[in-house]
């Protein structure tokens, strides 16, 4: 019998380039999403159903819960600046929807946290870490954590993303690297506000293959995902590798934002057999294809960019 994947959110960044991944599989699979940015980019197939829906709406989705194998869970408000438009909301979307699927669904769940948890700390990173959550965003996504601690969950930190899913779905256009190749390709310059700061760089289709190991394993609890912790200063300069006119402006000042940590995936690479594919140079060169053909027509445009996005349809509805 065919395994029936229930995708929150699954018309999302990471979703979008997850579907068809598990489609190709044989998976039943349901996404369940708000549908901001259409469907356009997701694929035609007898063994997928698009739902639109509210996350938040318990009676709609609850159907659902009782026809899945596996729920994933990617659906939620993501990012500081996203999540900080307006806390209450954030906390309703993020944490108590959580909290219907915890009371609501007993079998496997595969739920996307972030490594923005550990907020600014020194030295490597463990699941075992003392967390230190400096936003809105890096608090509801602690909060749900600690809501499906008891159940046969596996729990991804995910580290910052980058990359494209495919050619198809969608861009974020608010994410360090994705926006860094872009103004090397527009502007011919980037500037760097400090550039200390560590983040551990995941690309997005390493996300994808990660929950594909996920669906098949036994295991449960947190695992941490990256591929490299790189500080900010040293992604401008691997773009520098392939945009060799680019300039770089370096700008010794504290940046608003004060994440800074290292993390170590050792446990996944062990217990998920979780090896990254997808390197810094891999996601530079496909951006840069990407931009070259035209593809996407306004960077700025704010469907590409969470924030701008909400800022924009909270003035409108």
């Amino acid at each position: 019998m065919k395994k029936k994947i229930f995708i929150t959110g699954g018309a999302g960044y990471c979703g979008s380039k997850l579907v068809p991944d598990l489609l190709k599989k044989g998976y039943l699979v349901t996404i369940y999403d708000i549908l901001y940015f259409g469907v356009s980019f997701l694929p035609k197939h007898s063994n997928l159903k698009i739902i639109q829906g509210d996350i938040r709406d318990n009676k709609k989705i609850l159907p659902y819960y009782k026809w899945a194998d596996v729920v994933i869970w990617t659906a939620a408000l993501v990012g500081d600046g996203a999540c900080s438009i307006n806390p209450e909301n954030t906390i309703d979307v993020n944490v108590k929807t959580v909290n219907f699927l915890e009371k609501n669904f007993n079998k496997k769940i595969i739920f996307f946290s972030t490594c923005s948890v550990y907020g600014a700390r020194e030295g490597i990173l463990d699941e075992t870490s003392p967390t230190n959550p400096l936003s809105v965003y890096a608090h509801s996504k602690l909060q749900a954590e600690k809501i499906l601690s008891k159940k046969n969950c596996l729990i991804f930190r995910l580290g910052t993303l980058f990359g494209i899913g495919d050619f198809f779905s969608r861009i974020r256009m608010d994410l360090v690297v994705n926006t860094l190749v872009a103004k090397a390709i527009y502007k011919k310059e980037i500037t760097i506000f400090g550039g200390e700061q560590y983040r551990p760089l995941l690309h997005v289709k390493d996300v994808a293959r990660a929950v594909e190991l996920a669906i098949r394993s036994k295991k449960k609890g947190i695992y941490n995902l990256h591929n490299k912790n790189l500080i900010i200063y040293q992604i401008a300069e691997k773009i520098k590798k392939t945009f060799k006119k680019l300039k770089i402006n370096k700008i010794s000042m504290k940046f608003e934002d004060l994440r800074n940590y290292r993390v170590s995936s050792k446990k996944a690479i062990k217990e998920l057999k979780f090896k990254p594919k997808y390197d810094l140079r891999y996601g530079i060169e496909e951006m840069k294809k990407l931009l070259n053909q035209n593809r996407i027509k306004d960077i700025d445009n704010p469907k590409y960019i969470n924030q701008a996005y909400l800022k924009k349809f909270n003035k409108e509805s």
